[in-house]
């Protein structure tokens, strides 16, 4: 069973909620693709065993065989080649490697060489086998580094992905596929702002989904409210607690720490997995 924990914006607990959840249900896969800035493993302490680098495909134009018509550059949608009287330019950081350029140039001036953009990661500690992405500092396109990272997973265990914050494209593609979805939110108007993109998401790619409240008793309860009018089920309340803070600033979950927690996760994965096989 893949479970994907999202949330609408950053700093919402989401990695929170997908460690202890992990550690609860272990051994599982943990996948954590919020490849711009993953930080599961501060949580994890996961010694990395073992890296490999993502690449993609970029065009290289052949000067001596170019005759600037311009065919390239119209062609592409991205914008990822510029035609001058006397060069071709090309932004690697644009090009999303589609091949179209090298088909429509009637000269054959176009190449391909491969571009570094990232990293894969993996490690294994306490029955969680770990992998996680980092993408270049600097660079625009991470869903291959996404793509690369879930062809790491396992179908065939239980795995626990951390997805990125938001409701963009590396989101749909970390989620997508995954057999169940836990939208962490805050209980504030931003917080009920975000949870109603996110679940527009999820509703979209026909994923179940319910949604566990973190910080419950910081702000007001609108975004409950919000759930019971739209039948979304509240699966777990995490309180407004100094005591969790101060383990997340240590870098430790609170699972094992407070009393009570590991079961109700375990709780937690049970109920989503009778929804999950029917």
């Amino acid at each position: 069973m893949i479970i994907a924990v999202a949330s609408g914006k950053g700093g919402t607990g989401k990695t929170t909620v997908a460690v202890n959840l992990a550690l609860a249900v272990k051994p599982v896969q943990f996948i954590d693709c919020d490849v711009e800035e993953p930080n599961a493993n501060i949580l994890l302490k996961t010694t990395i065993k073992e890296k490999e680098d993502v690449s993609v495909e970029t065009p290289v134009i052949l000067e001596e065989r170019c005759d600037h018509c311009g065919r390239c550059s119209d062609f592409c949608a991205y914008n990822a080649l510029a035609v001058l009287p006397g060069k071709i330019l090309v932004f690697p950081e644009l090009c999303h490697s589609c091949g179209g350029c090298e088909l429509v140039c009637p000269r054959h001036a176009v190449k391909w060489r491969r571009r570094v953009i990232g990293r894969i990661e993996h490690g294994f500690t306490d029955n969680v086998d770990f992998y996680q992405g980092i993408v270049n500092i600097g660079e625009t396109r991470v869903i291959p580094v996404i793509k690369t990272l879930k062809q790491k997973i396992e179908k065939s265990r239980d795995v626990i992905i951390d997805a990125p914050p938001g409701t963009s494209c590396p989101v749909i593609e970390t989620i997508n596929s995954s057999d169940y979805c836990l939208l962490v939110a805050e209980p504030t108007p931003f917080g009920l702002h975000d949870l109603k993109l996110t679940v527009e998401m999820v509703k979209k790619l026909s994923i179940p989904f319910g949604v566990i409240i973190n910080r419950d008793g910081v702000g007001d309860k609108k975004l409950e409210v919000f759930c019971q009018k739209e039948k979304i089920p509240v699966l777990m309340k995490i309180p407004h607690s100094v005591e969790i803070a101060r383990l997340y600033s240590q870098g430790e979950p609170f699972i094992g720490k407070l009393r009570g927690w590991e079961n109700m996760f375990q709780r937690l994965y049970n109920n989503i997995k009778k929804e999950v096989n029917g």
